[in-house]
């Protein structure tokens, strides 16, 4: 049973000979949710709540453009690139990436942040971060991975390569 009408198959429409056409049909995508973890007493386990925005692979990214600036405080579970001027904190279980020419001044605290621009202010990666050769860090790195280009700049502390325990 269709939920709507499709006009490429009303005989009473002008044009419509009843063969349908691509540009009619809506572009659709079905997404799987996975199933909750449950307790052995048959509860929802709290951990399998909080890992459920964890997965970031299918995250959505926001973006700051080129010519904006914004002032406060960025949380969430996506992906966050920043073109522009940020001024603030920026909290995300996904990835930053910090475009060439955008200047970012604040915390950072992400799974993966690429550096092509500036930023002043320490960076925490859960996972790795990337200084390009056009990027400039200013403030103290914390991460598992530590990737720097020939001809980038930092000025700060890095800590980087020791397993989560020994941080």
């Amino acid at each position: 049973m269709a939920l709507w009408k499709d006009p490429t198959k009303d005989p009473s429409l002008p044009g419509s000979d009843g063969a349908a056409t691509l540009a009619a049909e809506p572009a659709m995508r079905a997404v799987a949710t996975p199933a909750p973890a449950s307790s052995a007493a048959g509860e929802p386990s709290r951990r399998a709540e909080r890992a459920a925005p964890a997965a970031v692979g299918s995250a959505k990214e926001s973006l700051i453009a080129a010519d904006v600036t914004i002032e406060g405080k960025i949380e969430g579970a996506g992906h966050v690139r920043i073109a522009g001027r940020f001024k603030g904190d920026v909290n995300v279980q996904g990835n930053v990436t910090i475009e060439q020419g955008a200047h970012v001044t604040g915390q950072i605290a992400a799974a993966t942040v690429m550096v092509s621009g500036e930023v002043h202010g320490n960076i925490q990666a859960s996972s790795r971060v990337e200084l390009l050769e056009t990027g400039v860090i200013n403030g103290d790195v914390k991460a598992a991975v530590l990737t720097v280009a020939a001809g980038s700049r930092m000025r700060g502390n890095a800590d980087f390569g020791w397993p989560e325990s020994a941080k």
